[in-house]
């Protein structure tokens, strides 16, 4: 199975900074792409049509789309591991502080079903929408993983985590010592698409998109009911 995961912030013009905790970035920081560019991207690169809505739904912070998958996976309509496609101007994998440490050597050490306790990561403060991707990697939900960036994107996967070209597979010292009991992690293929216009994918079970309000100014959100049409909504 395969999800389209999309944040508001890669139909910008540039990549803006984080803003304060109940802030937006200025205006000035970027401006969205306009409608006709955002719905060629959706139709002609995604394969969305408006004649056939996919079921998704649309978030404020990109970390609900771990709630999402989860209930997905709850409920048998989705299945692990799948495919992500991730268009974003962030990788989400941890890149900035505190990094990936808290996954490789915590989540890891856990027995595989019993790692997705995303409720108890958020209250601990080690879950945000800057490292879910990579807490989704660490519970073996993905299969393969797409990353769509931004023109303007900033050079953010942490290559600790790489296995060589094409390659992610999550290890630490502490972890290999788990193998026994865990088994080996997964190596993951992975693409990195700088040039979005080289992109082109379709056949999406699921679509869900990122309001992302602290890294878009209040201008772009307009672009997320551009979304809506080719979405059957569903809760997170």
């Amino acid at each position: 199975m395969k999800v389209l995961d999309l944040d508001m912030d890669f139909f910008l013009t540039d990549a803006c900074p984080l803003a304060p905790l109940g802030e937006r970035p200025p205006e000035r920081c970027a401006q969205p792409y306009d409608d006709a560019e955002v719905i060629r991207f959706l139709e002609e690169q995604c394969g969305l049509s408006r004649a056939h809505p996919v079921p998704g739904a649309i978030f404020d912070t990109h970390d609900k789309a771990l709630d999402f998958w989860a209930a997905r996976l709850s409920d048998g309509t989705l299945s692990a591991p799948f495919e992500v496609v991730h268009v974003d101007t962030h990788s989400d994998l941890a890149f900035g502080p505190p990094g990936p440490d808290f996954v490789l050597k915590a989540v890891l050490t856990r027995a595989p079903e019993t790692r997705a306790a995303i409720a108890n990561y958020r209250a601990g403060i080690k879950l945000d929408e800057a490292n879910y991707l990579l807490f989704a990697l660490a519970f073996r939900w993905v299969s393969r993983l797409t990353y769509v960036r931004n023109p303007r994107s900033r050079q953010d996967v942490p290559q600790r985590l790489l296995a060589g070209p094409g390659a992610i597979r999550l290890t630490s010292d502490i972890a290999r010592l788990m193998e026994g009991v865990n088994g080996p992690e997964p190596e993951i293929p992975f693409t990195v698409i700088d040039d979005y216009r080289a992109f082109r994918d379709g056949g999406f079970d699921f679509v869900t998109m990122a309001q992302s309000p602290r890294y878009a100014p209040a201008s772009a959100d307009r672009i997320m009911g551009l979304l809506v049409p080719y979405i059957r909504a569903m809760s997170v």
